[in-house]
């Protein structure tokens, strides 16, 4: 009996029912929280586009560097290689005339072509500089001298030939280049002469 009582007693009791159900959120709460969940989407989806793409610039970016390297990886060799053709240019500069058809220096030559063979397989190219106007980038200067034949700045002599690698520069080219004559003091004073003369 105290049981039903109870039970009777809790049904009549109007605010015990009213602490089990929760309130409802009014609408307008709904939609604020909605478009705050929203507005976070899109931070994180252009967050993700971002991130994926500088992804993809970084292996674009890693992909050039390393075909560059590749590229670009037997320079150091081939710089070293240079001297020695230069060595065999000037060996036979100064091969003895009639040496010319001797097996020895025939080989000399057989091995030089070689060497210069390899280096043009891997890409390597001779600076043509002579009769060029001079270039900082291709060339360097080791004198000046005075030509009137020649334009002011212009090579007129390569002590040493420069090379390249495909577009890199590998050695430039040791060059002397010309600067237009200077007049003598006496010239000037007789050509300022000369003026003050037809003036007056």
């Amino acid at each position: 009996m105290e049981q039903q009582d109870n039970i009777e007693h809790r049904q009549d009791d109007p605010g015990e029912v009213q602490e089990d159900i929760t309130p409802v959120e009014s609408p307008l709460t709904l939609t604020e929280e909605l478009e705050e969940v929203t507005r976070e989407r899109d931070q994180y989806q252009s967050a993700m586009q971002r991130a994926q793409a500088d992804l993809i610039n970084y292996r674009r970016r890693a992909e050039e560097e390393r075909g560059e390297a590749i590229k670009h990886a037997n320079g150091r060799l081939l710089n070293r290689v240079l001297p020695v053709l230069d060595d065999f240019g000037m060996a036979f500069e100064q091969a003895p005339e009639d040496a010319s058809q001797q097996p020895w220096l025939e080989g000399f030559r057989l091995i030089h072509r070689k060497l210069h063979s390899l280096t043009e397989a891997e890409g390597v190219t001779r600076i043509e500089a002579e009769d060029k106007p001079f270039d900082p980038a291709e060339h360097e200067a080791l004198a000046q001298v005075e030509s009137t034949e020649h334009d002011d700045g212009q090579v007129v002599q390569v002590v040493r030939d420069g090379y390249k690698l495909r577009d890199r520069v590998l050695r430039p080219a040791q060059v002397i280049i010309s600067v237009r004559p200077q007049p003598d003091a006496e010239e000037q004073r007789a050509g300022a002469e000369f003026q003050q003369d037809k003036e007056t």
